[in-house]
């Protein structure tokens, strides 16, 4: 017998690339992903051969990308914006300029990690790497967009002439004995100390007996955090389990 269709098909359009999972109500499953520039009804339809879905609930931060999976899924599109029954409020001047990937982190945040009325913060490296707040009251406060750990070892080869474009990974000791150490030292200590820096002072703006869950996802996050003890939690598919609980949400 042919395979059933899953419910929902996720989606999550970020500035590098789109992810793409199959989802019942109540986990993830198969998973796929494409390049975001240059996306096309035809590029989705070829990441998509052969996966037979329901409902399709996204969000996204590239306006064109969003706009090709409209014209190309039409009426099946739920898409997450900040006027979705998140099961959270704001005490936040403009809602509607929060990125949608962000309040899916926050929505998956508080409903898997931060449940039994903790505030909270997110923290999801990717282009940029974004930290979100979440009162124990459950209402989103605001947060800090910081430049990504990738996008800034770029940025030094591009704007530098004499340092090499690096692979990341773990420096062996903390004073580079070459061009590329000390690149890789830069990248891994004082990247995490902006990390530990930004969350003591959002937890410290929570309150004195604050005690935030702290949940990381995105490409280099398991990488970032590890070893630091202010992180709770490291769940890649934050923002995959945020649609995926939308979608219940709007069944």
């Amino acid at each position: 017998m042919p395979p059933r269709p899953s419910p929902y098909l996720l989606i999550d359009i970020g500035n590098s690339r789109v992810k793409f999972a199959l989802s019942t109500a109540d986990r993830l499953s198969k998973r796929r992903e494409c390049l975001t520039q240059g996306l096309t009804t035809t590029r989705i339809r070829q990441t998509l051969a052969g996966w037979k879905f329901g409902r399709v609930v996204l969000c996204s931060v590239v306006p064109r990308a969003t706009a090709v999976c409209w014209q190309h899924f039409g009426d099946a599109v739920t898409e997450l914006t900040h006027r979705s029954p998140l099961g959270f409020g704001f005490r936040y001047p403009k809602p509607a300029t929060v990125g949608p990937d962000r309040l899916a982190d926050v929505l998956a945040m508080s409903v898997l990690y931060a449940e039994q009325g903790e505030p909270g913060i997110v923290m999801d490296f990717g282009t940029a790497v974004t930290f979100n707040v979440l009162s124990s009251d459950r209402h989103y406060l605001g947060g800090v967009i910081a430049p990504g750990l990738q996008l800034m070892t770029e940025y030094l080869h591009e704007r530098t002439a004499l340092l090499p474009a690096v692979r990341l990974r773990e420096p062996k000791e903390a004073i580079g004995r070459s061009t590329e150490s000390a690149i890789l030292s830069g990248a891994a200590h004082g990247y995490r100390g902006m990390v530990r820096g930004i969350l003591e002072s959002l937890t410290r703006e929570l309150g004195r007996d604050a005690k935030p869950v702290v949940v990381a996802t995105g490409g280099v996050a398991p990488w970032i955090t590890a070893g630091m003890r202010e992180v709770h939690v490291t769940d890649p598919d934050l923002t995959l389990h945020g649609l995926r609980l939308l979608g219940n949400l709007t069944a």
